[in-house]
């Protein structure tokens, strides 16, 4: 599936996150809501990501925003990282399997992150590290594609003040 653009209405979803609690979208209407799609866990880009997101938390709080991270691993993956890093917030497992036990993850799907990638020659599926602000009224206001990992929690933060 393609990517989310700007103004188009954000796809539905529910997963658990590190600690086995069910998270909706539907369940932060009237929020602004911080997703940001990352490749793996415990991994260095990966991990300077959730923690600028984890040392901005109180700031997105403040304005009542709700970041969540989400990736295809597990939720013993993702509790290990949220230990490990401190992180404060939930992350997302978007663990589904196909028949042949692959990773078939439904909403990085839905939001057109999950894509081929290529390393050494090699091609195989992965997560495109994006990132989506949604607005409060459901519809997504902000993509950020190919993101830097250092800053990108306060350029998030900045664009979810303008919401006002």
């Amino acid at each position: 599936m393609p990517l989310i653009d700007p103004g188009k209405k954000a796809p539905a979803f529910a997963l658990n996150d590190q600690d086995g609690t069910k998270h909706a979208l539907k369940d932060y209407a009237g929020r602004a809501v911080v997703l940001f799609f990352y490749p793996k866990d415990l991994t260095s880009g990966c991990t300077e990501e959730a923690c600028g997101f984890r040392d901005a938390l109180p700031k997105f709080e403040k304005i009542d925003a709700q970041v969540f991270g989400i990736s295809i691993l597990g939720v013993k993956s993702k509790k290990k990282f949220a230990e490990k890093e401190g992180l404060n917030y939930p992350l997302l497992a978007d663990d589904r399997l196909n028949d042949e036990g692959k990773p078939d993850p439904l909403v990085s799907q839905k939001y057109g992150v999950w894509v081929e990638k290529s390393m050494y020659g090699r091609r195989y599926m992965g997560i495109a590290r994006t990132t989506y602000l949604i607005g409060p009224d459901g519809l997504v206001v902000e993509r950020w594609d190919k993101v830097k990992t250092k800053d990108h929690a306060a350029e998030v933060l900045t664009a979810v003040k303008s919401l006002g």
